[in-house]
């Protein structure tokens, strides 16, 4: 222990550094993990860190998948759902059977039921990834919010089927009758679990006396419980976190008050980094036994780097395919809801920059490393070696190759310039402003009119959100002043809330503006 305590603190360091030298470079982090953890496969030394299969989507799934659920807009998520679900739902099968027909095609010895496995893992693209390329171009938020749609959601329906697949696996068999009956209430049972536990949570933050470091420890446990009871009772934990992280999110301003929300914010996002590194760093530590594991099972290094190109070949294809079919059956069948572009050729570029956007990450490798060693039997479960280290070149071809490439088409094409200019975010922000200013000075006037007259801390009031100046001395903000200044801040909140509910308005500058008006309230309580 007094041995692996510094290696682990030097892992972390590690992955800091990392993040820093990736926004030096402007590139996007998880690219920089992913080459460091191969590195380290080749030094020597270093010591061997095994976490059990059985706890790996246990550690890791339940906080990832809440905290992205978290940052997602539901409101965007219905106004693309069926894009969002296509996606999340068509294309992950449709690129699981690919991979699973070509595998069990050209990989000697490889079942379907292996393929629909190694098809499970690698399917889903990662948000994180995307998210971090992303941020350094610009890109419509319609666009961005079906990348994050798909990336939560799909996360759930390939680990489904990876479920699936490991059962058959390891009995051999698979009877489509038990496993359709198994699959809806694994989606009905998680999806009710999830929001029924997350309406028993927001109740619990709202009627115990809760401050912002339990508010905040609460929430860090609350995935992880969803999680355990619905796998309790054989339905998807993942689908309960997705759901309930979702029901949750919608009630922030509900059950959170301001402290919490700030405070959290920058806990969750520390804490959700270091799992992201740490997986990439375990899996770097675990390479050189996988590779000598395949070369003991007569599988040489370079054909197994064959394989993991072929697989790539065959995840970028699908992701493609179905990103064009989309489109098509779009124009067909809904062609009011058709993507807009400035010119025929444009049009026929979105679906080749949507299918370029499939970079594989963290949930790929935490479903690789949670195959268990052996099957029931004992016997050593078949090409589990093959899998992660395919499943590892998978991730690191799509960071390197769509990762790096992908800003570089997006401001090439010249795509989205003219999305950008009809997106106005800049001037919806303004008014919105503008219209919030307005509100806070109505609402004083409507119901604090007899006490504006003559009252110096009320006039500031009014000054400060006219003009939004900080007074030079603060004395003047007493009690009284402190609480018509805090009802004016949740009539503001509230005015937002209803404002979010217009879906040409979007979601992220509503955020912002209720992450400003959180910090105005904490920075009145140290008045």
């Amino acid at each position: 222990m007094h041995t692996l305590l510094p290696f682990l603190l030097a892992m972390v360091a590690a992955i800091v550094l990392l993040n820093m030298w990736a926004t030096k470079l402007k590139i996007a982090y998880p690219i920089l993990l992913v080459l460091a953890g191969l590195i380290v496969s080749f030094i020597p030394g270093l010591p061997v860190v095994r976490v059990n299969p059985d706890l790996i989507f246990f550690i890791f799934l339940p906080p990832l998948l809440f905290d992205a659920a978290w940052a997602i807009s539901f409101k965007e998520m219905k106004k693309w759902w069926r894009i969002i679900g296509s996606f999340a739902f068509l294309v992950v099968f449709f690129t699981a059977l690919s991979v699973a027909l070509v595998t069990n095609h050209l990989i000697p010895g490889f079942t379907i039921a292996l393929g629909f496995l190694l098809g499970g893992i690698v399917s889903p693209p990662d948000a994180v990834s995307t998210g971090a390329i992303t941020k350094f171009v610009k890109i419509p938020k319609s666009f961005s919010a079906i990348l994050e749609g798909e990336s939560l959601l799909n996360d759930a329906s390939s680990l489904i089927i990876f479920r699936f697949a490991l059962i058959a696996v390891g009995t051999g068999s698979f009877v489509w009758q038990e496993a359709t009956l198994s699959f809806l209430w694994m989606v009905i049972g998680g999806v009710g679990i999830g929001l029924l536990l997350a309406w028993l949570f927001v109740q619990a933050h709202k009627r115990l006396p809760t401050d912002a470091p339990s508010d905040i420890a609460l929430t860090l446990i609350e995935p992880y419980f969803m999680y355990w009871v619905a796998e309790q009772v054989h339905s998807s934990g993942v689908m309960a976190v997705v759901s309930g992280g979702l029901f949750m999110s919608a009630r922030r301003l509900v059950f959170l008050n301001s402290a919490s929300r700030i405070m959290g914010y920058g806990v969750w996002q520390s804490f959700v980094f270091i799992l992201n590194g740490v997986v990439f760093l375990i899996i770097g530590l675990e390479l050189p036994e996988i590779v000598d594991g395949m070369r003991s099972n007569g599988i040489p290094l370079g054909t197994a780097i064959g394989y993991g190109l072929l697989v790539t070949g065959v995840l970028i294809a699908a992701r493609i395919i179905s990103s064009y079919a989309a489109m098509i059956a779009t124009f067909i069948f809904r062609p009011s809801v058709a993507p807009r572009a400035s010119s025929r050729k444009a049009q026929f570029t979105i679906p080749l920059i949507l299918g370029w956007t499939g970079m594989r990450g963290v949930v790929s490798l935490a479903a690789a490393l949670a195959i268990p060693p052996t099957l029931l039997g004992g016997a050593a479960f078949p090409y589990r070696n093959l899998i992660l280290f395919i499943t590892f070149v998978v991730i690191l071809l799509t960071l390197l190759i769509q990762g790096l490439t992908l800003p570089y088409f997006i401001n090439r094409t010249s795509l989205f310039n003219e999305a950008l200019r009809e997106d106005k975010e800049h001037e919806a922000t303004k008014k919105m402003k503008k219209d919030l200013k307005q509100h806070a000075y109505q609402f004083l006037k409507n119901k604090y009119d007899n006490e504006l007259h003559g009252h110096a801390g009320l006039e500031k009031i009014l000054t400060h959100w006219e003009e939004k100046t900080k007074a030079a001395d603060d004395s003047w903000m007493n009690d009284g002043t402190k609480a018509i200044f805090v009802e004016l801040l949740e009539s503001q909140r509230k005015y937002l809330s209803e404002l979010n509910k217009d879906v040409s308005i979007n979601e992220e500058i509503i955020r912002k503006q209720l992450y400003q008006i959180d910090l105005e309230e904490e920075r009145l309580k140290i008045i």
